[in-house]
């Protein structure tokens, strides 16, 4: 209910406890509805595409930082070609142009070329080709930590729909932690496995902990917001930019109504 104008006697508080209410409303129908279904089969794929996506480049920028510090000319110019390819949208000839940098040198670059191929057979729709080869990485014990984990994330996403959510979860778990390189897009994976699971009381308070670190993109941080948000766990620490999230979640919906 409004308030009339005389007893409004303090503006501001009066919208931020509408926003608060009205944010707090649109949690509770979600959890009277039981979204938390519904939840999976509506972000599964975006989030699985967005983490590909996301990391697509990961790979290239830490090689090319690999490239800079080493001063390798010979190998940092076949890779950038490999590069230009890639954006030219030519594929196969991008990965051509790698095949000689995945072999020979047990380092960042070798591991950085492999990590490109593989993302390119994702790119060609060659899924299982491309969880092969990424699983190979991350198996590889020569290879430097951090690609191994990427590598380990990756695999994930291309079989997250596919793989039961018993393996999700132990995979993603030792990389779930605060303070890892890719620990929000790793617990993102495994509050989705979670919620495959039912196990709302985990996945809730795992997606709060990715909306509230501020190492974690924007874009993944809301996400997380509005997923901890319906499975009624609060991770608003700014109410506007929590309504204007449940907002741009509802506008499509409400557009095609």
């Amino acid at each position: 209910m409004a308030l009339s104008p005389e007893n409004s006697k303090s503006p501001a508080l009066s919208r931020d406890d509408a926003q608060k209410e009205g944010f707090m409303r649109e949690v509770d129908e979600a959890l009277r509805e039981d979204q938390a279904l519904d939840l999976i089969k509506r972000w599964g794929k975006p989030i699985g595409a967005a983490i590909f996506v996301g990391l697509a480049g990961l790979g290239a920028w830490i090689g090319w930082d690999y490239y800079q510090d080493q001063g390798r000319a010979e190998r940092a110019e076949s890779y950038v070609k490999a590069l230009d390819q890639l954006e030219a949208g030519k594929l196969d000839e991008a990965s051509k142009l790698l095949d000689p940098l995945t072999k020979g040198s047990n380092d960042g670059s070798q591991a950085s070329a492999r990590m490109l191929q593989a993302g390119i057979l994702a790119e060609q729709g060659k899924s299982n080709d491309a969880a092969k080869a990424f699983a190979a990485i991350a198996a590889d014990s020569s290879a430097p930590q951090a690609y191994r984990d990427l590598a380990t994330i990756r695999q994930t996403a291309l079989i997250f729909d596919s793989a039961a959510p018993d393996k999700i979860v132990a995979a993603m778990k030792p990389l779930a932690v605060p303070g890892k390189p890719w620990f929000g897009s790793a617990a993102e994976l495994l509050g989705m496995a979670y919620l495959k699971q039912g196990k709302n009381d985990l996945a809730g308070p795992l997606f709060a902990s990715i909306a509230r670190d501020k190492t974690v993109p924007d874009s993944l941080r809301r996400r997380a917001r509005q997923m901890a948000g319906y499975l009624g766990v609060d991770a608003v620490d700014d109410v506007n930019a929590a309504v204007k999230d449940v907002t741009a979640a509802n506008a499509p919906q409400q557009g095609q109504q």
